[in-house]
């Protein structure tokens, strides 16, 4: 079997595997998890080593029939722009698994959804088929929806009825989009490689327009960006943590994803025409997101908050690309790797804020940051962690977000200027934010939750949450293995968008 596929569906052969299982201890299912999972990223590291695309651009490429009538096969591979976004995927569920250590309601089918999450968003990311894309980017919404509804706090049942039903909409609007191109294609298919070949939609008209919006909407709608964001705040403060960093970390990357591998090289006409309204909607994320996050008292509220603001510059930096995709491919392919390097980072440090918010709600049963306060005399490891995934959200020099967000800044200043300088004071609003929320938990007098039993990092947390900070530093000193493999596709991506 093709070692790609190994490491898709390993993760759902053992979770079928424990369900089918009549009795296990919570240990054994512990153990088996975190085997599973660091198995799936020791496999995903020797893809990396041995990474080196074919001659239609993807390594590991397997293409099987599977629906012939349509022309939809099981095609899947990865290039330098999915192969990031699978390593950050294998490196986040494992942080999940350590962090779940001290997890004991209903222990097996916890385990077993979220390894049914893992080979569901590994395959949006390999997958180079758009009706296979399209079943594992459902089947995300179905997993999600169990954690929160399952393992959420008071208010779980609506917020994950609220996530599914905007997702789940906004799927629909993508199944649209992926049939206007099989129909305009010819012949008619839904593999992503032949598509973008064929530019079937070169001509431009009216119904290129309505099936860039349809895919526009579906991925729009799970990255979140402005206005179709009003899931995420309750998603992510009634999801367990690691739910949280799930959602964070990987299924908005879902989105972003799609934009860059589907809507940009096959429809690049259309999105060189309507790119200023892109740069828009992307500002609008960047200062809606990180002004909201600022009037929080709920901190994990406000890490959900700053996603929307992080996924902004990620559209930003698309819509640049689009503009400059003719005329300056450096500026392009600046953008596209910047906007790429953000997922990943976002990913890393993103998960960690919302694990760490999670070790204060077991601490303090609650995420409100008015009742804590000095946190940092009684926890001194944690409140060491929360201040380098703040400083490292907000995009100081060493960190991973710096690479990302200067790449994107220079790609995106000489299209749109205006609109870079407005983004950059997204960044100043997100500095105050974390600063404040890091006066009010951890400095000053000690507040009532505050003055019980808060214990600091425990092994597991820690052994979860330090590694992914670890890469953002990794990242931010030393990023040329990242760029290495992320620049080549980058440069794909501006030939294709400047047909």
């Amino acid at each position: 079997m093709n070692v790609l596929s190994v490491v898709v569906f390993l993760p759902l052969a053992v979770a079928a595997g424990l369900v089918a299982m009549p009795r296990v201890s919570d240990r054994v299912v512990r153990s088996v998890w975190i085997a599973t999972t660091a198995a799936d990223l020791a496999l995903v590291v020797a893809l990396w080593i041995g990474f080196a695309p074919g001659p239609s651009g993807f390594a590991y490429e397997v293409n099987q029939r599977w629906i012939p009538t349509v022309s939809a096969g099981y095609h899947i591979g990865v290039d330098g722009l999915s192969l990031p976004l699978v390593a950050l995927t294998a490196v986040l569920f494992l942080a999940c698994a350590l962090y779940s250590l001290r997890q004991t309601h209903r222990m097996r089918a916890f385990a077993a959804l979220f390894l049914f999450l893992q080979t569901v968003c590994l395959g949006v990311f390999v997958s180079l088929d758009l009706i296979l894309f399209f079943v594992f980017f459902d089947l995300s919404i179905v997993g999600m929806y169990f954690v929160i509804a399952l393992w959420g706090h008071r208010g779980a049942a609506r917020a994950a009825l609220m996530f599914f039903l905007y997702t789940f909409l906004g799927s629909l609007a993508l199944l649209l989009g992926f049939i206007g191109l099989y129909v305009a294609s010819d012949p008619h298919t839904f593999d992503i490689v032949a598509l973008t070949a064929q530019n079937p939609l070169a001509g431009g008209g009216i119904f290129s327009v309505l099936v860039l919006l349809a895919i526009l909407v579906g991925l729009a709608v799970k990255t979140p960006t402005v206005p179709f964001h009003t899931w995420l705040p309750p998603a992510h403060t009634e999801a367990p943590a690691a739910g949280s960093a799930i959602l964070a970390g990987v299924l908005l990357k879902l989105g972003t994803y799609g934009f860059v591998r589907i809507a940009m090289p096959i429809l690049p006409g259309t999105w060189r025409d309507y790119s200023p309204a892109i740069v828009a909607i992307g500002v609008a994320g960047v200062l809606y997101g990180a002004f909201v996050a600022l009037g929080q008292n709920d901190l994990k509220r406000m890490v959900a908050y700053t996603s929307v603001n992080h996924m902004g510059y990620i559209l930003l930096a698309f819509g640049a690309a689009g503009l400059v995709a003719t005329s300056d491919a450096q500026a392009h392919d600046l953008a596209v790797t910047g906007a790429v390097t953000q997922m990943v980072s976002h990913g890393l440090i993103t998960g960690a804020l919302f694990l760490l918010t999670g070790v204060l709600y077991e601490r303090g049963r609650t995420y409100d940051m008015d009742a804590y306060g000095g946190l940092a005399a009684r926890t001194p490891w944690f409140a060491r962690v929360t201040a380098v995934a703040a400083f490292a959200s907000l995009g100081l020099p060493g960190f991973s977000g710096f690479i990302a967000e200067f790449q994107i800044f220079t790609g995106a200043l000489g299209p749109v200027p205006v609109a870079t300088a407005l983004a950059v004071v997204g960044i100043l609003v997100t500095a105050a934010l974390f600063l404040r929320a890091l006066q009010r938990v951890f400095l000053g007098p000690a507040r009532a939750t505050g003055k019980g039993d808060m214990a600091d990092l425990a092994g597991a947390e820690a052994a979860a949450i330090v590694p992914l900070l670890a890469l953002a530093v990794l990242i931010g000193v030393f990023p040329r293995f990242l760029l290495d493999v992320i620049e080549p596709a980058a440069r794909v991506v501006g030939t294709l968008v400047s047909r």
